[in-house]
């Protein structure tokens, strides 16, 4: 299969603080993977890179061959850990205006999962929940038919009942052409959707491997053997 991304000693440093160091990984299209490790390992910063909001101190990005700039927006479709949208606006408005920015949005996919969701497109963010507004940000960035899904902290302020749906409109929602990295530390909400997984402590690159391999030499559970790996 064909790398939709690729990264060559890749390292970030906030003055004398190294984010993350020496990150060497390919990832192929047609694969969720889990960016898994605890609170602080640069899981945020990496994502960061990768969507061209932050640039390496040294070492390379490419996606779909491509360094991350203006041209990998409208390959990469990005949720950041925090909400950005604005409240005064209501979703139908959020709606025309990604289909305005982004020749890959589908309005149809949007609305069909606002209804699926009991959200109505008429109300202004500002009268919603923190949990229901993460899901119409979602809904949005899972409409657009991108190359790769970025998802940083997805399902984090969502109610445990709404999980399923979503991750079920996750991987209904990408096709074989594109790939969907998930940073969460929800590993057991979200394993049975992971094809691979990437554990990052510290900065430093500590697994990468494909979850059927976890479970075959390992015997365990992907959250198992996180749990193992980033014991206090």
């Amino acid at each position: 299969m064909s790398i939709i991304l690729e990264c060559n000693s890749l390292t970030k440093a906030f003055g004398k603080k190294r984010a993350l160091s020496d990150i060497s990984l390919n990832i192929e299209k047609g694969k969720i993977i889990g960016l898994l490790g605890p609170n602080g390992s640069g899981k945020t910063t990496f994502i960061k890179l990768l969507n061209g909001l932050l640039t390496p101190t040294s070492g390379e990005i490419r996606v779909s061959g491509i360094q991350p700039g203006i041209e990998t927006k409208k390959i990469i479709s990005y949720l950041p850990e925090k909400t950005y949208l604005n409240d005064w606006m209501r979703v139908h408005q959020i709606i025309e205006l990604f289909c305005d920015f982004y020749e890959d949005f589908k309005p149809e996919k949007a609305y069909d999962m606002l209804k699926r969701l009991n959200i109505n497109s008429n109300d202004r963010l500002k009268t919603m929940s923190k949990g229901t507004k993460e899901k119409v940000q979602l809904i949005l960035v899972m409409s657009r038919e991108a190359e790769l899904y970025l998802l940083d902290e997805p399902i984090g302020g969502v109610d445990p009942a709404a999980r399923d749906y979503i991750l079920e409109t996750i991987i209904n929602n990408y096709s074989a052409n594109s790939s969907i990295i998930i940073s969460t530390h929800l590993i057991s909400d979200i394993e049975k959707v992971l094809d691979h997984v990437i554990f990052i402590k510290d900065g430093q690159l500590v697994l990468t491997s494909s979850v059927d391999e976890i479970r075959e030499e390992n015997g365990k559970s992907v959250d198992g053997l996180f749990k193992e790996v980033f014991k206090c």
